[in-house]
């Protein structure tokens, strides 16, 4: 009797689905999930280059250096649409040309060591006082120059893949940025940099 009943069992294919459901379910959710974050992550940045140019090509006008923080609430609006956790980072460098956007400081090397230091003559491009690796005034500009806007954002993970996928956090971090020229209004700044000594 027990025989028959071991026999029958082992030719049994009940609850062979629930189990092979229960291994799988696991690896597909957590693909799923991942997939799903991915597709949040590629919206959000697609909202966020858009609601950066229009906020760039609106701070290109004259008079836009009083209107920074509804600049910047544009951006803010898109982006909370989408995750109303963000916390947002903006940034405005200057530059009198695009050649000039993300460009050290010029300075001599005397000792040929590559480095601004020991005294060595540079052009204050920004005219802080000191050298420095991207020569960029912060803020707007003037007439006619060139203007990086960078917004940084943070927000919480859509799906809590951080517990199922090892190397991801909580939370997920993206930047954007675009370059454009201010409208001619008035006249360039052209005067020369001061010359600083490098320490």
């Amino acid at each position: 009797m027990i025989r028959a009943l071991f026999r029958r069992l082992r030719r049994s294919r009940d609850g062979v689905t629930v189990i092979e459901f229960a291994l799988l379910a696991p690896v597909l959710l957590t693909m799923l999930m991942g997939l799903l974050d991915l597709a949040h992550n590629m919206f959000t940045m697609q909202m966020l280059q858009g609601a950066v140019q229009q906020a760039a090509r609106n701070s290109s006008i004259e008079g836009a250096n009083i209107k920074t923080a509804a600049l910047d609430g544009i951006v803010t609006t898109a982006v909370h649409a989408i995750s109303p956790q963000a916390t947002l980072q903006f940034d405005r460098s200057a530059y009198s040309s695009f050649t000039d956007v993300a460009q050290p400081e010029d300075f001599t090397d005397i000792d040929s060591n590559e480095t601004c230091d020991n005294g060595e003559p540079f052009e204050d491009a920004n005219g802080n006082g000191t050298w420095d690796a991207d020569r960029g005034r912060s803020g707007h500009g003037g007439a006619r120059d060139a203007v990086l806007y960078t917004v940084t954002i943070t927000y919480p993970r859509f799906f809590p893949i951080a517990r199922l996928i090892p190397g991801q956090t909580d939370s997920f971090t993206m930047s954007t940025r675009t370059v454009l020229r201010n409208q001619p209004f008035g006249a360039q700044d052209a005067s020369a940099p001061a010359i600083g000594a490098c320490t």
